[in-house]
């Protein structure tokens, strides 16, 4: 792989030049899970007593998030390396400040949730995209729970102003399922606040489909591992008890990422393999585990224990190919993004359906994916939340500079193109930073030419 010299000081190349390959074989270790760390660190900053986090992602979003937590006077601090301690506090110690929380969704929201429960003066903001990221299903059902929050910019989207809260005027609050989990999962975590000043259960309803409903089982893990117990009545109603209250596990383990996993068995799928993905496995919280079915159904073998994941399958290299899909994404809305660039050696036009939460993460994902795809010489059709791709032909693939839409999971993803017969530049490479600041040398690793 060629990369432009490092301009003097930190500044990232440019772009990163894949030349093709034609196999991967060997084993990684994955980094910590974002969706874990960014919650677990919360929530310890909430509990009772010291934590002892281990395995903790190092990167821009969990960044963020301990430097979010530091400016409210949490006391946290490394004790190893991915490991910190947190002293949790009953009540942020500083109630007036301004955040800044980047274009981390896993940052912002649970944030807006606990602050404005808690009450305090504070001003959260982002990147611009940040910016157009919503954020109003959820201010609308804290503000049913006597917060005070307005809008500093559009209607619905941060930047946000958090002023003192008032009374707390329901028992019950609705939020809307269907634009982001993170909306219910912010609420869950910041319930407690809620309760320990009503004396009440505090029950959240769902308004209409909940959608990437494994995101929200991890968020009740980890709140249980954390002593509150939600009451899950199906998918449309969450009881938070009275005196419900976090107390510190004392030490916990963050489990490897199961999004970023994907990219690693993906190469096992159509480099041969046998790749081995170490730090999650049969016993994960996550749900993006799912996706070894996905590729099962593709054609790949992969074997699994309570920690690792193994993938072997074709060689679209020498002309072999997976098996397309028509497949329903809703609970793996970030995996997805793998098999949308796995479309391209499939043996006919793949669909992927109920991915419309693509639309509102990091970039519009469903539009960012069909234009790289169609780079690539793929015909890549969408709809308000489907993506149709069928593959190129062996002769029909084009050279491509693929933008990556400062979304880490799209640089990531059009990795997988080197697997083509054709060069591939990633531009802006290091937007990988996010969640996974050294993918591109453990991706080297383990591709041969």
């Amino acid at each position: 792989m060629n990369a432009p010299a490092r301009p003097s000081g930190d500044a990232a190349p440019a772009y990163l030049d894949l030349p093709p390959v034609r196999a991967a074989q060997g084993r990684m270790t994955l980094p910590g899970s974002k969706s874990i760390s960014n919650r677990v660190l919360l929530l310890a900053a909430l509990a009772q007593g010291r934590s002892e986090i281990h395995g903790l992602l190092d990167s821009d979003d969990t960044r963020v998030m301990q430097a979010a937590l530091r400016t409210l006077g949490v006391r946290l601090g490394p004790i190893g390396p991915h490991a910190v301690q947190v002293d949790g506090v009953p009540r942020f110690p500083v109630e007036d400040a301004d955040l800044f929380l980047g274009n981390a969704g896993t940052a912002v929201r649970p944030l807006t949730a606990v602050l404005a429960l808690q009450g305090g003066r504070y001003r959260l903001s982002g990147v611009p995209r940040m910016h157009e990221r919503p954020i109003g299903g959820l201010v609308q059902a804290l503000r049913g729970l006597g917060a005070d929050i307005r809008h500093l910019g559009q209607d619905g989207y941060p930047p946000l102003a958090i002023g003192p809260r008032g009374a707390d005027a329901a028992a019950r609050v609705e939020v809307p399922g269907s634009v982001s989990s993170q909306f219910l999962t912010a609420l869950l975590m910041a319930a407690p606040l809620a309760v320990q000043v009503s004396g009440r259960d505090l029950a959240v309803d769902v308004a209409g489909e909940l959608i990437s409903k494994p995101y929200i089982e991890i968020t009740l893990n980890l709140m249980a591992r954390f002593g509150v117990q939600v009451r899950r009545e199906g998918w449309q109603r969450f009881v938070v008890p009275a005196g419900s209250a976090y107390r510190s596990p004392g030490r916990i383990q963050v489990e490897g990422d199961a999004s970023s996993a994907s990219y690693f068995l993906a190469l096992g799928a159509i480099g041969g393999g046998p790749v081995r993905i170490e730090g999650v496995g049969a016993d994960s919280i996550q749900g993006d585990v799912a996706f070894a079915r996905t590729l099962e159904a593709m054609g790949a073998r992969v074997a699994m224990g309570p920690d690792w994941l193994e993938a072997s399958g074709v060689r679209v290299a020498e002309g072999e190919r997976l098996k397309a899909f028509d497949a329903d994404f809703n609970l793996i809305p970030d995996a997805a993004m793998t098999a949308a660039a796995l479309a391209l050696y499939a043996d006919g036009p793949c669909v992927l359906r109920n991915i419309g939460s693509w639309r509102v993460k990091e970039t519009d994902r469903i539009h960012a994916m069909q234009t790289e795809l169609g780079k690539l010489g793929a015909v890549a059709e969408a709809g308000p939340d489907w993506l149709r791709v069928t593959p190129p032909a062996r002769g029909a693939w084009r050279a491509a500079h693929i933008g990556t839409w400062d979304d880490h999971r799209m640089a990531m993803c059009f990795s997988l193109a080197a697997f083509g017969p054709v060069p591939v530049r990633i531009l802006d490479p290091g937007c990988v930073s996010k969640t996974f600041p050294d993918y591109f040398d453990v991706y080297a690793s383990l591709v041969h030419p």
